[in-house]
């Protein structure tokens, strides 16, 4: 497979999976099984992810003090940043917080173009600028009953949104002097040793479903997470950050067309424009 080729491949692997995971992700907790043990059992799907990953490269990680700083930091950006977008779920409102922590492609960008001196051209920046817009419209949700309480759900809404943009731009960064699968490596290690906090999170005096929709079914979903965690992994490999971004980001795209499919779910308006702008900006990021 040629390179110039094979960051798409994987980065749309990465987009499908994950709108195929936003589709059935609430399953499980609407049977009953608390969001957050759900990332107990995503940590552990990302497991056998890493396993195959260094098969892939025999066994030979990284072990040398940047490398396991740098793999360590985009584990931790990540699923800390997870954790906290429960704990601001908790409070805030829904239709805030997600067309807030959607926009992190920005702030790969922006540090991919200042400090790794990425460049595209004309045409691609377009389709980055309509794929940043599509994916505020289609991670916009309707105002609940609560606007929230207090503010702290704001300050670790944006917090999550630095997160994770930071994320992708380290992830790229870290591309340049690391084996992508030493990068997973450290990716599952860390969520793996975040895991006692989301234990912690859990509200345990409530009843939790421990049968097949509840661990089983969560772990059949959240296993499309990993997979496209580890393809995002190469996609940044080969693939400029300002562009596997935005277009990975493109994953609610997948979700509201299954959800649609599937539950009946007639999109608005809001996110009729989002679907329009997504097709557009995929079309363009894919030429």
């Amino acid at each position: 497979m040629k390179v110039f080729k094979s960051w798409l491949l994987y980065a749309i692997v990465t987009t499908i999976f994950w709108g195929v995971w936003g589709a059935f992700i609430e399953i499980p907790e609407k049977a009953g099984f608390p969001a957050t043990l759900g990332y107990v059992v995503w940590s552990l799907t990302m497991i056998p992810c890493a396993l195959f990953a260094l098969h892939r490269i025999k066994w030979k990680i990284e072990i040398d003090k940047k490398s396991i700083f740098l793999g360590s930091a985009i584990g931790i950006l990540g699923a800390g940043g997870q954790l906290l977008l429960f704990q601001a779920l908790r409070d805030g409102p829904a239709y805030i917080i997600f067309p807030l922590i959607s926009l992190s492609p920005a702030l790969t960008i922006l540090l991919s173009v200042t400090l790794l001196k990425e460049k595209t051209t004309l045409l691609k920046w377009i389709g980055i600028f309509t794929a940043i817009t599509a994916i505020f419209f289609l991670s916009y949700q309707e105002p609940g009953a609560s606007d929230g309480r207090g503010y702290l759900w704001l300050a670790l809404s944006i917090m999550v949104f630095i997160a994770w943009g930071v994320q992708a731009f380290v992830m790229k960064f870290s591309n340049e002097t690391m084996k992508a699968e030493s990068i997973f490596f450290f990716m599952t290690i860390t969520a793996i040793l975040l895991a006692p906090f989301a234990l912690w999170m859990t509200d345990f005096s409530q009843p939790i479903n421990w049968g097949f929709k509840g661990p089983y079914l969560a772990a059949l979903v959240h296993i499309l997470n990993a997979v496209g965690a580890l393809t995002l992994v190469y996609a940044f490999r080969y693939g400029k950050a300002i562009i596997v971004a935005p277009l990975t980001g493109l994953a609610p795209l997948i979700t509201i067309i299954l959800s649609l499919l599937i539950y009946g779910v007639m999109p608005g308006p809001i996110l009729i424009i989002g679907l329009i702008l997504a097709m557009v900006a995929i079309l363009i990021l894919s030429i």
